[in-house]
């Protein structure tokens, strides 16, 4: 009973959290849409894409972490340790990578300059200090903690991305205050990585290599979640890759809504060995998903005022579409986390299975706005299906040090 009340209280809090950051996030997103053109604003969409599959270093050391923490408590301070070292590796290749890709990524997306894809770079350095500390965190259920990690990147997003497009309506300022603003989640957390040295420490090894398979089907799900922001910009015009990227924040949203729960209940589905613990979380991110739905197909216009305003009233029809797709995206997330819970790698081969399928209906038979929202709705649900249905039920836990 105090283990389920410890749940619930540590679910409203991180679900606060969540909700804040979402809703920062979704609030500089509009900020954005509003005071740039849709342009401006279809190029800063898809480096937002960029940000999101580059977080899935951050994301894949949260999952391993947690993960260890919490079959393992036993070797806390020696796992800490371990995860503090990989980190900082970790942290230092993804900004490099990113930085240099912007060679090949600025042509490809159309921007007007190197600057925005190196600024990704150094955004995501301090993401992914920020993803080791929510790991921390989590695992050792310091949902206050968690908390502050998840309202400081919401808020520094906020912050630091509306002070420089006020300063300068450009996509180069924008990614500066966004850089800026990425460190204040990683100071907001920045004791849990202190105080846990040993004096004999473990090997870094089995802990970096873990973390690789992680981010291996998290890179996977992340090219899929934000492959049609890439796809518009790339494939339509630029007034209509706006408009794409502008039901895109409504997508988001209900993709993002959600995401509490497999925060929450991620410790829970490390330790379950039956399939009940993947049934209730699955059918509590559905059930959201379909409150979503419901409300942007009654009132799309009130949806529009919230993606945008009348000058993306275009896609006002079109809302719920997004809104289905961010909804079943929402239960392959849930799913996903499930299999680093179990250990469960195998996972990604039907993930890259689905990107190729979006991939060979975007460019093989040609979509506009609608085909390409409907294809990212279509492939999601039959990979939610599929991994739901035959991936494995789960295992015990082990010791991992």
């Amino acid at each position: 009973m105090r283990s389920t009340r410890a749940t619930m209280t540590g679910g409203t809090l991180v679900a606060a959290g969540m909700m804040t950051m979402n809703i920062t996030v979704y609030g500089f997103n509009v900020v954005s849409a509003r005071i740039l053109v849709p342009r401006e604003f279809g190029a800063l969409t898809a480096l937002f894409g960029i940000l999101l599959v580059g977080a899935v270093a951050s994301l894949g050391l949260q999952a391993v972490t947690a993960r260890r923490l919490a079959v393992d408590p036993v070797h806390r301070d020696d796992i800490i340790s371990a995860t503090v070292r990989v980190t900082v590796l970790v942290a230092s290749f993804v900004g490099l990578v990113v930085a240099a890709s912007t060679v090949v990524l600025t042509p490809a997306l159309k921007l007007d300059s190197y600057w925005p894809v190196i600024l990704c770079g150094a955004t995501l350095v301090p993401l992914t200090v920020m993803g080791a500390e929510c790991g921390i965190a989590q695992g050792t259920s310091r949902w206050g903690a968690l908390t502050a990690v998840y309202i400081g990147n919401g808020v520094g997003r906020l912050t630091g991305g509306s002070i420089a497009l006020l300063i300068s309506p450009t996509v180069n300022s924008a990614m500066i205050g966004i850089a800026i603003g990425s460190w204040l989640p990683a100071l907001a957390g920045a004791r849990l990585l202190i105080g846990h040295g040993t004096g004999t420490p473990i090997s870094r090894r089995p802990l970096l290599t873990e973390a690789l398979f992680s981010t291996h089907a998290l890179l996977a799900y992340f090219v899929l979640s934000n492959m049609d922001s890439l796809i518009a910009r790339n494939r339509f015009d630029v007034h209509e890759s706006g408009l794409y990227a502008s039901g895109l924040i409504l997508a988001k949203a209900a993709l993002f809504f959600p995401q509490f729960i497999s925060v929450v209940l991620f410790p829970d589905l490390a330790r379950a060995t039956t399939h009940h613990a993947r049934l209730r979380a699955v059918s509590l991110v559905a059930g959201l998903g379909a409150v979503a739905v419901l409300a942007t197909a009654v009132l799309p216009h009130l949806a529009l005022i919230l993606v945008g305003g009348d000058k993306y009233s275009e896609i006002t029809g079109r809302l719920w579409l997004f809104a289905i797709a961010g909804s079943v995206l929402a239960i392959v997330h849930l799913l996903v986390f499930d299999a680093l819970a179990r250990h469960a790698h195998g996972v990604v081969v039907m993930i890259w299975a689905a990107v190729a399928a979006v991939l060979a209906v975007a460019y093989g038979i040609g979509v506009g706005i609608t085909g390409l929202v409907l294809t990212m709705a279509l492939v999601a649900a039959a990979l939610a299906t599929v991994v739901f249905f035959f991936s494995p039920s789960g295992r015990p836990a082990e010791t991992v040090v």
